[in-house]
């Protein structure tokens, strides 16, 4: 696809495996460029990355040769190996099943990245699960309790 033009922006989040609050802020310090770097090697644009200790959230621009399920797999194939390899505390380390990925509109960039970048912020008054809750309705994904937090 040598002259597609697109200009899709994801807005992906997951978590650890039953929400573990692993990710300590030295380690996101690291984790994060990873992250980024992994999206830069697909060909999706990084536009932001942050998280807390139990989940990330990558904002970015999807290639027009990947489906976000594979770029989804790959990041957290990638990523989880990557701690698993740095830390022998993270030797069992997962990322959990499900995620979110939403569309952004480029009118809302600005406003999606600011919201990655105050994470630490954010959280001190919700947890991950109430986000993601809250995202779900947002975007207006019909979703089953019972099943989301695979």
């Amino acid at each position: 696809m040598p002259h597609s033009s697109s200009c899709i922006l994801i807005h992906l989040v997951f978590s650890t495996r039953n929400r573990e609050r692993v990710l300590t802020p030295a380690l996101q310090a690291d984790l994060h460029p990873h992250l980024a770097e992994t999206l830069t090697q697909l060909h999706c644009p990084p536009l932001q990355v942050g998280g807390v200790e139990d989940h990330v959230h990558l904002f970015f621009g999807l290639s027009p040769a990947h489906p976000v399920a594979e770029v989804t797999e790959t990041v957290k194939d990638r990523s989880a190996k990557w701690l698993r390899a740095r830390d022998a505390a993270l030797a069992h380390f997962h990322w959990q099943t499900n995620y979110g990925a939403f569309s952004i509109s480029h009118l809302e960039a600005e406003t999606v990245a600011n919201y990655l970048r105050n994470q630490v912020v954010h959280h001190q008054k919700m947890t991950y699960q109430e986000e993601f809750r809250r995202l779900l309705k947002w975007y207006q994904v019909a979703f089953d309790e019972k099943h989301v937090w695979d």
